[in-house]
């Protein structure tokens, strides 16, 4: 008799086991991608920001050393979510305030920037199409 229960069990759990999600959902797709694209700004590490930029963004507009060695002129003091919104194309925006400081003069700044962000269905993840915060104001 056990044995037989012991089986229904097994067959009840893998039947859970299959009705599970494999991957996760798009929401929390969203969060993650933003939480590391965030992270990065943050710890100044725009190149590791650069790989979360939609790729046919990044093959568009390319950044060169130049353009990366700019960035390393700047610290970010700061970086906040003031809110978003979900388009109805697959598409997210998200504004950010940076708090930017200029490394040779030590003056602080605050930038604006509005992220948008695209999801891929083939690939199941979220891309940056709005490319790397503009902290020049150019």
């Amino acid at each position: 008799m056990s044995r037989w229960l012991l089986r229904c069990l097994l067959l009840c759990c893998l039947a859970l086991l299959a009705g599970c999600p494999k991957s996760a959902s798009k929401g929390s797709a969203l969060d993650e991608a933003q939480y590391s694209y965030s992270a990065a700004i943050r710890w100044g590490d725009f190149e590791g920001a650069w790989n979360l930029v939609d790729p046919e963004v990044r093959k568009e507009h390319p950044l060169t050393d130049i353009d990366f060695s700019r960035y390393k002129q700047v610290q970010i003091s700061s970086y906040r979510d003031s809110g978003g919104t979900t388009l109805g194309n697959g598409e997210v925006v998200r504004d950010i305030e940076i708090g930017v400081i200029n490394r040779n003069t030590l003056a602080e700044r605050t930038v604006r920037y509005r992220e948008r962000w695209r999801y891929d269905e083939p690939s199941r993840s979220w891309w940056l199409v709005s490319g790397l915060p503009d902290l020049w104001g150019e």
